[in-house]
């Protein structure tokens, strides 16, 4: 993306999402790691931006006391240092434009920032007090915008969301301040700070009850409890106050080397532990994932209701889901095409490229797919997979149908002439039809590359030939009626012999057909089990991280004397462990989808079994 283009659009009041970016993002399927910045506006936010993209210019700077962003505007740029990752820098409106009138959508505009990102950068100025506290009043308002759970999502109250504040934890981004134009030393009662140790300080809650102290602490308790990962840079001014207003086209050369230093220890840290942006479930979440997110959160919005984070990835599950059956049937169906040029094949050849083709289509179904927790659509993958299968067994009976039907009529040309000429009325020339037509189906057989119908054909060919042979036996009068009556009981026997090949080539294309399915099954079990364990360790990585950053809070409760506090805190930690058990989530995954996928194999089985009377009703 060569500049940063408007993903959700303010106007009137009312949020819209932007087609042309959606349509942008539906086309990236790299994994994405979205870094949001949110704050006052005419704060500086869009700098930090364009530093992170690497570009001079790309986000509207401005020079004058009006906001330049509305909406959320995205530039999506190459990882710096992380190989098939997307970054997605999102610049927010800014919060407090007095020329909005309404600030009813400043709530949203930061409650979607935090839906959308893997790291969410505030920006403000000056130093943090508690001004500067306060104006972060949007994460006092956070359980009243946000759901994790769809059982509360139409409902208030915090006290809904099981294991509290925990929950949230677990699906929000890393938090940085960055306090732009600081100006004082970094210290706190005379001892030199770090940054971080300035910002915790700040955000340490005051002893004792009442109405003053309730309001002070609570939107410190908020970001304490919501963005249990913190960080803090100061950035000093970068230039002389009569330069500020030309920061966008200054070179960087000129501006502040302690602010440049700070700048790029920013992006660095930015770089390097921004997480790649996850949902519910440890799924990463590629660009054209974030498309169905931005879609479904927005959507919320202007219906009036609560954006839900499980709603919002079951939503984008079901369509994830069904364009992974499209994509790796699409994977099969180009797999088999090498094959279906060389028809017809036998058993052996069509079998090995529907089991590498099968192999691929599942492996393509489970890169894409998450949270089929049936395993509906992997089911469906399996049905349509087997359908194409049988409609190309078919196409391959057709082709060795038409083939052998098309050799016997070749070779046995020269006897039907022989026929009409009178060569087999004269005496002998019983035997001698009956070496013309041996030697005849010795050349048939002789013929490489006939397919899986080759001896079916042939069994027919010689049972419409039997009339014509019999009558050629009694026009024989050179043979004896007892000669007569064993050659009769010796071609009965024949086509006994060659009926029983057939039904023998019926039952091994059967049988290779049954254990391709077989195998297909224990493939797709195989691959879902795989994918479920590395989900599962997913999730138990989330949960433990959520569970160190909540009893590291508690701890920090407890040493600064808010023991209240902090047996509230145990208590919350408590309830997150009951409802959190590490794989609890997808703990009766695994079991509920065998059954699904062991039906799965009987589905697809069912349909082979049948493609005999498929044919039959595809020839009608």
């Amino acid at each position: 993306m060569d500049s940063p283009m408007c993903l959700v659009e303010n106007a009137d009041g009312e949020l819209h999402v932007v087609p042309g970016a959606i349509k942008y993002l539906m086309g990236l399927n790299q994994k994405v790691i979205v870094v949001a910045v949110v704050g006052l506006y005419r704060t500086g936010k869009s700098y930090l931006m364009n530093k992170l993209a690497g570009k001079r210019e790309g986000f509207a700077l401005g020079a004058t006391i009006q906001s330049k962003t509305k909406g959320i505007w995205m530039w999506c740029v190459p990882h710096p240092e992380k190989r098939d990752h997307t970054l997605v820098l999102l610049d927010t409106e800014g919060l407090g434009d007095v020329e909005k009138g309404d600030s009813k959508n400043d709530a949203w505009i930061f409650s979607l920032a935090i839906l959308l990102s893997s790291t969410l950068v505030y920006n403000s100025r000056g130093t943090i007090d508690n001004q500067a506290v306060e104006n972060l009043q949007y994460v006092s308002e956070l359980t009243e915008r946000i759901k994790v759970n769809s059982s509360s999502a139409a409902s208030s109250s915090h006290d809904d969301e099981e294991g509290g504040d925990a929950q949230f934890v677990q699906f929000f981004p890393n938090f940085v301040w960055a306090i732009r134009d600081f100006t004082l030393l970094l210290e706190i009662d005379g001892r030199n700070v770090t940054e971080d140790e300035y910002l915790e300080h700040s955000l340490e809650l005051r002893k004792g009850g009442g109405k003053k102290n309730l309001m002070y602490n609570l939107p410190r308790e908020c970001i304490r409890n919501y963005f249990p990962s913190r960080k803090c840079f100061v950035f000093p001014t970068p230039t002389t106050p009569a330069n500020m207003p030309h920061l966008d086209s200054m070179d960087e050369a000129d501006l502040c080397g302690s602010f440049r230093k700070v700048a790029d220890t920013f992006c660095c840290f930015i770089f390097q532990e921004s997480r790649t942006k996850t949902v519910k479930g440890g799924h990463k979440v590629t660009g054209r994932m974030l498309g169905h997110l931005v879609n479904t959160y927005v959507e919320t919005i202007a219906k009036g209701s609560v954006p839900c984070l499980e709603n919002a990835v079951l939503a984008m599950a079901q369509i994830e889901n069904q364009a992974a059956v499209d994509e790796g049937l699409a994977v099969y169906q180009r797999g088999m095409e090498e094959v279906k040029a060389l028809f017809p094949v036998d058993m052996v050849q069509i079998s090995a490229h529907h089991l590498r083709s099968d192999h691929q289509a599942t492996q393509a179904f489970m890169k894409r797919s998450f949270k089929d927790e049936n395993g509906d659509f992997l089911n469906a993958l399996a049905v349509a997979i087997a359908k194409h299968y049988a409609d190309l067994l078919i196409q391959n009976e057709d082709a060795s149908e038409k083939k052998c039907a098309a050799l016997l009529e070749k070779l046995s040309a020269p006897v039907a002439q022989k026929i009409k000429e009178g060569i087999y009325t004269t005496p002998g020339g019983y035997e001698l039809y009956c070496n013309h037509l041996d030697n005849m189906v010795a050349q048939y057989r002789a013929e490489p590359v006939k397919g899986v119908r080759a001896e079916e054909i042939l069994e027919q060919f010689l049972r419409e030939k039997s009339l014509e042979k019999n009558s050629i036996l009694q026009a024989d009068k050179k043979l004896t009626e007892n000669e007569k009556k064993i050659y009769e009981e010796k071609d009965r026997s024949a086509v006994l012999e060659q009926e029983k090949k057939a039904a023998e080539e019926k039952r091994l294309e059967m049988e290779r057909t049954m254990e391709d399915d077989r195998r297909s099954k224990d493939e797709k079990l195989k691959q879902m089990e795989d994918k479920m364990k590395e989900e599962m360790k997913q999730q138990e990585r989330d949960f433990h991280r959520a569970l160190e950053c909540k009893m590291q809070e508690q701890k920090d409760l407890l040493e600064k004397g808010h023991k209240e506090k902090a047996d509230l805190m145990r208590q919350e930690i408590e309830e997150f462990k009951k409802s959190n058990t590490p794989g609890k989530e997808g703990g009766g995954f695994l079991e509920s989808t065998v059954m699904p996928v062991l039906r799965l194999g009987m589905d697809a089985a069912n349909i082979l079994l049948q493609y005999k009377l498929m044919k039959v009703a595809f020839m009608k």
